[in-house]
């Protein structure tokens, strides 16, 4: 097993992660779960199930790494790299279809795949460079400031169209529009 093939096996459980942790506030249901799963069906929460999936996934990483005794580096900040830039790059590609051709699931699952794909190769390049000095405390103390913005934004939700959950007609976690 090399660093290569991880980036293969990471994508794989990344992508299958997704589906259990879009679930999971529906089935924990608490305010806490609620930071760090998506509380909606919109756009916004969905890209907060990606970037707490990908950490997710980096901590299994840590274990594959560790088993297979694998040589890397800044293992933290790869994966928070990986999971902050898959939110712009899963919507600089998914909206143009989103807002041209409707939801299509399977366009959407191509791109969530692609997305991780793309983005565990980036890890995996910071993951072969030299140690960052530093780079465990930095990093932590980034998971700690997104995580805090997120709640933030699942509980006081902007009224902005991304934020919006079509099908509950609501914002963040319980921003619903009062009908006339």
């Amino acid at each position: 097993m090399n660093l290569k093939k991880m980036i293969l096996i990471n994508t794989i459980i990344t992508f299958l992660l997704c589906f259990l942790t879009h679930f999971a506030y529906t089935i924990l249901s608490n305010n806490f779960s609620a930071i760090f799963f998506p509380v909606n069906e919109s756009i916004w929460e969905h890209m907060k199930m990606l970037y707490t999936t990908i950490l997710l996934a980096g901590i299994i990483e840590y274990f594959f790494l560790k088993k297979w005794h694998l040589n890397y580096h800044n293992l933290i900040l790869s994966t928070l790299t990986a999971s902050l830039i898959s939110i712009p790059i899963y919507l600089a590609i998914f909206l143009p279809f989103y807002y041209n051709l409707g939801e299509n699931m399977i366009i959407t699952f191509i791109i969530l795949f692609l997305t991780i794909l793309l983005v565990n190769y980036i890890a995996y390049k910071i993951e072969s460079l030299p140690i960052i000095p530093y780079e465990k405390v930095i990093s932590i103390i980034f998971i700690i400031i997104v995580y805090v913005i997120m709640a933030i934004l699942t509980f006081k939700a902007p009224h902005k169209e991304i934020f919006f959950d079509t099908e509950e007609e609501k914002y963040g976690i319980s921003d619903y529009i009062i009908k006339k």
